[in-house]
């Protein structure tokens, strides 16, 4: 395995580890991720792998328990 340097602006890389925290990961795991991506490297797994890992980190707070009734939902009458 090889270890790459880059440099960048203080801003940019302030920028950059509050979203890779936003999405519980580190800039190195992103940068990784982005050069395997980019290098083709990434199999159709691993690429499905990664859109499941990303839909799940974007999820907030989801639980079934926090669905409404039924009878709420006909009470409510469409969405517009």
């Amino acid at each position: 395995m090889k270890n790459i340097t880059v440099t960048v602006g203080d801003d940019v890389h302030r920028r950059a580890r509050v979203r890779a925290a936003e999405r519980g990961t580190s800039v190195s795991a992103a940068v990784r991720d982005f050069l395997i991506r980019w290098s083709g490297e990434e199999t159709e797994f691993d690429r499905r792998k990664r859109l499941q890992d990303e839909t799940l980190r974007d999820v907030d707070m989801f639980r079934a328990g926090d669905r409404l009734p039924r009878e709420e939902i006909y009470r409510r009458g469409p969405v517009r």
